[in-house]
């Protein structure tokens, strides 16, 4: 290791160390270095003179390890310069310069368009948010989807994950949330900001396409980390991702809807660091502050008081073998306000989107419906509909051991009503947009299948008001 040289960088002098002491996959150690600190921003350059960016990911006495977002190929440990730029991961970001672009895992345009030229510089890791200072959710976000609408509702501020499986089809969920997600008072800001952590080249292009097509690309920004890229740049896309979010949100006073997938392929880049720095694995092999990590990214969703912006949070993850006890699946749970759950059984039957409703959960649902918000009825529909399908399901199973021929005639309206359930109300075409009273209509068409003294969790005043005569649902979803 050389002495280090003293360039003038932008910002001021920095450092630059020649030499490294060892390359470790994505990582570099450099020995001798003074005044760095953990997070650092570093610059390495290239024998071909190109900037690659790194952060510092641990820092001893003399020694600091490097993690290298466009990874370590090509670096020659003997002539490699690496400059430590004295402050954190930063991106500069500018309202005009975000909506209605595409970028790539570390805030590259890959549209075309210019960088970031306006604004200050943020730091990438957000800053904390004092707890007595945030608002408590209580506006309902519009999805037109009805599993979510009607029975998960996703309030302003709050992060409600969606756990999938291997093949089942999340993306496709995510993208219609994307092109169909609004707020019911069309006067506020409403933007998207998607973040896309290894997926592949084909369903990158089938996003882009879906938004551009749809014509939401106005009012989204694109942060894309594609599968051949380097691995470790998927830990700085979603900080970026959530930065862009917390600026339109908290400076230019819009509601954003931040949908971040797959969190699964987030953190097997976070095992495979961990792992290269020779960290003591916990469950699974991920590191023990998988958790810590994950709520980083979580809480930066909410609302702050006295400012008219929210950040709102849909990550997206995978559960390895349908494992929702997995540790990423299992930690996000305890993280996040509820989750949606895609089931396998359900895609099988050919319903889109594959939401099982019964393991499905928003906490926050009661405080973004009702009166003002939605419809005076929806909490109580939305229990009707929990209990009626949950026994419909008890029922089926009885029903699989000693026959429907000797099930009661009530239990086999119970059995009608749950295939009319997921035949009209789960099931929707990938571009069908329903309306929350739409949706809470449909619900009271299903519960018409059932005798009234089984509606326990309506009141006589909803069932005379919003109540609809038996069977006026579709018969071609009963058959």
């Amino acid at each position: 290791m050389k002495n280090p040289d003293h360039i003038t960088g932008p910002a001021g002098p920095i450092l630059e160390y020649i030499g490294l002491e060892r390359i470790n996959g994505p990582l570099l150690v450099v020995q001798g270095v003074k005044g760095a600190g953990f997070d650092e921003q570093v610059e390495i350059v290239t024998p071909d003179d190109k900037i690659r960016l790194g952060r510092v990911l641990s820092i001893s006495e003399d020694v600091a390890v490097i993690e290298v977002f466009e990874g370590t190929t090509g670096l020659n440990q003997l002539t490699a310069r690496v400059r430590f730029l004295g402050h954190p991961f930063e991106i500069a970001v500018s309202r005009e310069e975000l909506l209605g672009r595409v970028f790539d895992g570390l805030g590259t345009p890959l549209d075309g368009g210019p960088t970031f030229s306006e604004g200050s510089p943020r730091d990438v890791n957000g800053l904390p948010i004092n707890p007595v200072a945030r608002a408590y959710p209580e506006e309902f976000i519009q999805t037109g989807i009805s599993a979510i609408d009607g029975m998960n509702t996703l309030v302003r501020g709050q992060k409600l994950p969606i756990f999938s499986g291997s093949g089942l089809s999340h993306n496709d969920l995510a993208a219609q949330i994307v092109r169909q997600a609004r707020l019911l008072a069309d006067d506020e800001g409403f933007a998207v900001i998607f973040a896309a952590m290894g997926v592949r080249h084909d369903e990158a292009e089938g996003f882009r396409q879906s938004f551009e097509e749809s014509g939401v690309l106005k009012n989204v920004a694109m942060f894309l980390n594609l599968a051949d890229d380097p691995a470790v740049e998927r830990l700085i896309t979603p900080r970026i991702a959530l930065t862009a979010a917390e600026y339109l949100a908290f400076e230019q006073g819009m509601h954003v809807l931040v949908i971040l997938t797959d969190m699964t392929n987030y953190c097997e880049a976070l095992r495979e660091v961990a792992t290269s720095k020779g960290e003591i694995p916990s469950r699974k092999g991920y590191p023990g502050y998988l958790y810590s990590d994950l709520a980083s990214l979580y809480e930066r969703a909410g609302r702050l008081q006295n400012r008219p912006g929210s950040v709102t949070q849909i990550p997206i993850l995978t559960m390895p073998d349908d494992d929702i006890t997995h540790p990423i699946p299992d930690l996000t749970g305890y993280i996040t306000e509820g989750q949606i759950v895609l089931d396998r059984t359900l895609a099988r039957k050919a319903i889109y989107p594959p939401i099982n409703v019964l393991p499905s959960l928003s906490r926050l649902m009661s405080d973004g419906i009702g009166p003002g918000r939605t419809r005076e009825d929806h909490q109580n529909i939305a229990n009707q509909l929990y209990a009626a399908y949950a026994k419909a399901r008890q029922i089926e199973r009885l029903a699989s051991i000693i026959g429907e021929e000797d099930i009661s005639a009530t239990d086999k309206l119970y059995l009608s009503f749950a295939k009319a359930f997921e035949q009209q109300f789960l099931k929707q075409n990938d571009d069908e947009n329903r309306t929350i009273n739409e949706t809470l209509d449909l619900a009271w068409q299903l519960v018409a299948l059932l005798p009234e003294h089984e509606l326990t969790r309506l009141k006589p005043k909803e069932i005379k008001t919003y109540g609809t005569k038996k069977g006026s649902a579709s018969e071609d979803a009963i058959d």
